[in-house]
């Protein structure tokens, strides 16, 4: 394989919402630049990045896919990214390995609200960022609609590079504002074009916007505005060395426009996207964890690569997917996982990536991107390297989980195959969560959405042959107390050898808040001898696992034991035992018993015009609305609700928002259940009783 100068490498991500053609305009770039012989489409299943039976099925990106091209003896490699909600989390976990974004922004359908999120995280990153306006060819395309978006919801300095020529079924091509010519497109796939002069309707537009670039990149740079003061413009060469800068500060964004399907200025963006987006040597320095210190790019330092992503590949198993940050790392190869401790990691087979496909190289350059099979103690995120070196680098940490599912496999005996399909699965994807409820003993599985556990779901069977049931999880109510009572337990059975006696009185009370259980022995001239006491107490934690009112745990409890009577022979451990428990029971029904239910705080975010809408359905789930702001030119909503409430909440918030909300959730704390809820639930629990 042909080894780069890392000054000629570019690692670019793709970003948006889904349906803004990502996937298409990776394909009609890996086309035009010869990575591939034939365009493919999403809608036939047979692109590049699209690869997994998933993806082909749902005619969306689940993960970030990664590939690279040459473009006029540059390496570009690039990050297609998912940006549909279930899946764009993928996207800011690449982000660590990215110098650049590629944003993509729909003519027909305009901003969303994921392509808002990626673009905070991009901002977030300090990447520089290129906006292609895609679907030009369509027939509701509008480029005047898109672009007001850009300006009104980024809030961005952005630069047109391109203008459009006609729209929809008259789009034939765009004006180059850099070179000021027309490109004028066959609309043949293929990408051919003819260079015109610009049309007589344009050419006054297409001069202001020419304009506003060289003012714009000027105001960018002393040396650069004295110099158009003097000359009322700026030399191609100051021109663009200015725009190089510019863009790579984050300063400017240039919009270019186009067509992916229809292969219309993709040439033009790759020409853009090796012009003026960083290489490695000029990317930013990468935060060291638990540090203010960076890591410099240096070819020439000890090897310190980062792994971004895991995929279990059912021929090449578990694949790590990597960058190199210092130095280069060489096949048959021995270094440290600095983030597991310093554990060892043999270096085998590196592999370049391209989609599905994967070839064999011997090394691999500073800045640039492959993976390697087989690591043991290595997960995503972990830095590798050279002892030397010393560093750990930051990880991106995934964000929470919003939804969650019981999962239990089909059969019986399958308990560890599925904790171990789910543990590989896991490693794949950061944002999946796997975990026991000590509660009800149900195995949790959390995801982004309903989408993700369905994915989850599908690759079990897929992957691992293993099928599986999945239902919403149940519901962890506890049970407590508001009032103090008293409960007396008398165990006395004769059997005719030694019998059974036990007699103890205890008393209950509520404990402050978060406290759980505390358990005081009041007993005073031996009524109740000491070797019984532990007896009492066992009896006590026994009964408290399952309430008076619905069967639910107790919690909050102070128990206290004063007095009692015993048997010189037929007393015993497990007679106290009984006794205490039933002593508990009797206190417990008497002592003013609520049920608690599990609440769970909130940020909701969405358009304005669904604000109304999405209060309302809180009023009714039981909600408490804590605070409201704007974010990004949304509402952003913070509120408490009940988790019994909020279950399905993901395909609530789609239904309200038309699929441009978002949300997170976490558990907040444990709240009374109004007493209208609570006998619903007593009676749905007699009911199971009785089947």
């Amino acid at each position: 394989m042909k080894r780069y100068d890392p000054e000629k490498i570019r690692n670019i991500g793709i970003l948006a919402h889904s349906g803004a053609g990502k996937t298409s305009l990776a394909e009609a770039i890996l086309y035009d630049s010869g990575g591939i012989n034939r365009m493919g489409k999403v809608q036939d299943g047979n692109t590049v990045m699209d690869h997994d039976p998933e993806e082909i099925k749902r005619q969306i990106s689940i993960s970030a896919s990664l590939a690279s091209c040459e473009w006029k003896e540059h390496k570009i490699n690039i990050l297609d990214t998912p940006g549909d909600q279930n899946f764009v989390a993928d996207s800011l976990l690449s982000m660590s390995v990215m110098d650049a974004a590629l944003v993509i922004i729909s003519a027909v359908s305009g901003i969303k609200t994921q392509t808002e999120t990626v673009w905070r995280w991009a901002c977030d990153h300090g990447l520089p960022r290129i906006i292609f306006i895609n679907k030009m060819d369509n027939d509701k395309a509008s480029y005047e609609t898109a672009f007001g978006q850009i300006d009104a919801v980024f809030h961005q300095r952005t630069l047109k590079f391109t203008i459009p020529i006609g729209s929809g079924p008259t789009f034939r091509g765009v004006v180059d504002l850099l070179y000021m010519k027309a490109y004028i497109y066959e609309r043949d796939g293929e990408g051919t074009f003819t260079v015109e002069e610009i049309p007589d309707n344009l050419l006054k537009w297409a001069e202001n916007e020419r304009r506003d670039i060289v003012e714009s990149v000027a105001e960018t740079d002393e040396s650069l505005l004295e110099k158009y003061m003097d000359n009322d413009t700026l030399s191609d060469e100051d021109l663009f060395a200015g725009l190089r800068n510019a863009i790579r500060a984050g300063e400017i964004v240039p919009v270019l426009c186009g067509s992916a399907t229809q292969n219309i200025v993709i040439r033009k963006t790759l020409d853009t996207i090796i012009r003026f987006f960083p290489s490695p040597l000029q990317a930013r320095p990468r935060k060291i964890a638990n540090s203010d210190k960076t890591l410099n790019p240096d070819p020439n330092g000890p090897t310190v690569i980062q792994v971004f992503k895991t995929v279990a590949d059912p021929y090449a198993g578990k694949l790590s997917f990597f960058r190199v940050f210092s130095g280069d790392l060489s096949s048959d190869s021995s270094h440290v996982n600095m983030s597991q401790d310093g554990a060892k990691e043999r270096i085998g087979t590196l592999l370049q990536i391209n989609g599905k496909n994967h070839t064999a190289v011997s090394s691999v350059p500073f800045g640039d991107l492959a993976a390697v099979a087989k690591l043991k103690a290595t997960q995503t995120g972990d830095t590798i390297g050279d002892p030397k070196a010393d560093v750990v680098l930051e990880k991106e940490v995934a964000p929470h989980p919003v939804i969650s599912f019981a999962i239990e496999p089909e059969s019986k005996g399958d308990e560890d195959k599925l904790a171990s399909s789910l543990h590989r699965l896991v490693e794949e994807d950061p944002t999946i969560t796997v975990k026991t409820d000590k509660t009800t003993g149900e195995l949790l599985l959390s995801g982004m959405g309903q989408v993700h556990i369905e994915t989850v779901v599908c690759r079990l069977k897929d992957k691992f042959g293993l099928g599986v049931t999945i239902k919403p999880p149940t519901i962890a109510y506890k049970e407590a107390i508001r009032g103090s009572a008293e409960g007396h337990g008398r165990i006395k059975k004769q059997t005719g050898g030694h019998g059974q006696f036990a007699d103890c009185k205890i008393r209950i009370e509520p404990l402050a808040d978060g406290e759980n259980f505390e358990f005081v022995n009041a007993i005073v001239g031996g009524v109740i001898p000491r070797g019984y006491i532990p007896g009492v107490e066992k009896g006590v934690v026994e009964a408290m696992t399952k309430g008076g009112l619905a069967g639910y745990p107790v919690t909050g409890c102070k128990v206290t034991v004063f007095d009692g009577k015993y048997h010189d022979v037929d007393s015993s451990e497990m007679a106290f035992k009984s006794a205490s428990a039933m002593a508990f029971r009797e206190a417990f029904t008497k002592a003013a018993p609520v049920l608690l239910e599990p609440v769970m705080e909130m940020e909701v975010v969405a358009p304005d015009e669904c604000l109304g809408d999405i209060m309302a359905d809180l009023s009714q789930k039981r909600g408490k609305v804590l605070g409201m702001g704007v974010m990004g030119g949304q509402q952003r909503i913070k509120a408490l609700a009940p988790l019994a409430e909020v279950l399905e909440y993901v395909k609530t918030l789609r239904s309200l928002t038309g699929g441009r909300g978002s949300f997170s959730m976490h558990f907040h704390d444990y709240e009374e259940t109004p007493p209208a809820v609570t006998r619903k639930i007593i009676e749905g629990t007699k009911k199971e009783e009785e089947k």
